[in-house]
C-alpha cells in the first residue's frame, strides 16, 4: 500500500524567505528506505548570517551528513531555513549548532554531523563541528574535503 504523501506547504509553491530562523518552517518527507542505513549530505557553500556585534555579514560553507531514520528533510524548506539566517545575528558556534539541533529535532536521525567552515572574521577563520548519535556500522561516510582557509595563497 502506498504511503500518503506528507502535507508540504512550500514545495511547488511560491514561498517567501522567512524573516528569522524561528519563523522558518522546516519540513520532512518519509524516508523511502527506512530499513536501510545510508548517508544524506547537504552542502551550503554560500551560507550567510550576521555578526551579532558589528552587524557585518559572515559567510560559511556548511556540510551536513545524516543517516535518516523515518524522515528526510525536504530540500526546499531546508534552503528557505538557511536563507532565513541572512539577517539573523549569531556567532559562528551558535549558528552551526542551531542548524544541527533543528534538523535533529525534526528528523530524529540515527546520526547527524554538521560542519561550519567559516570565512575569517578579524583575520581568524573559525570552523565548528557538532554531531549526535553513532554512525551505523558498514555505512560509508565520505570525507568532507573542504579545504582549510588559506587566504590568497
Amino acid at each position: 500500500m502506498a504511503r500518503k504523501p506528507p502535507r508540504l506547504t512550500q514545495l511547488g509553491r511560491r514561498a517567501a524567505i522567512p524573516a528569522t530562523p524561528a519563523e522558518a518552517r522546516l519540513e520532512a518527507v518519509p524516508n523511502p528506505h527506512p530499513g536501510s542505513d545510508y548517508v544524506v549530505r547537504l552542502t551550503a557553500p554560500e551560507f550567510t548570517c550576521l555578526c551579532p556585534v558589528t552587524g557585518q555579514p559572515d559567510f560559511a560553507h556548511l556540510v551536513v551528513d545524516y543517516c535518516p531514520g523515518k524522515a528526510l528533510v525536504e530540500s526546499k524548506s531546508f534552503k528557505l531555513y538557511l536563507n532565513s539566517f541572512r539577517n539573523h545575528p549569531a556567532f559562528h558556534e551558535d549558528t552551526t549548532v542551531m542548524v544541527g539541533k533543528r534538523l535533529v529535532t525534526l528528523l530524529k536521525p540515527k546520526y547527524l554531523r554538521i560542519a561550519g567552515y567559516w570565512y575569517p572574521r578579524g583575520g581568524i577563520p573559525i570552523d565548528v563541528f557538532w554531531q549526535m548519535g553513532r554512525l551505523p556500522q558498514n555505512v560509508w561516510l565520505p570525507e568532507q574535503k573542504v579545504e582549510p582557509y588559506r587566504g590568497r595563497g
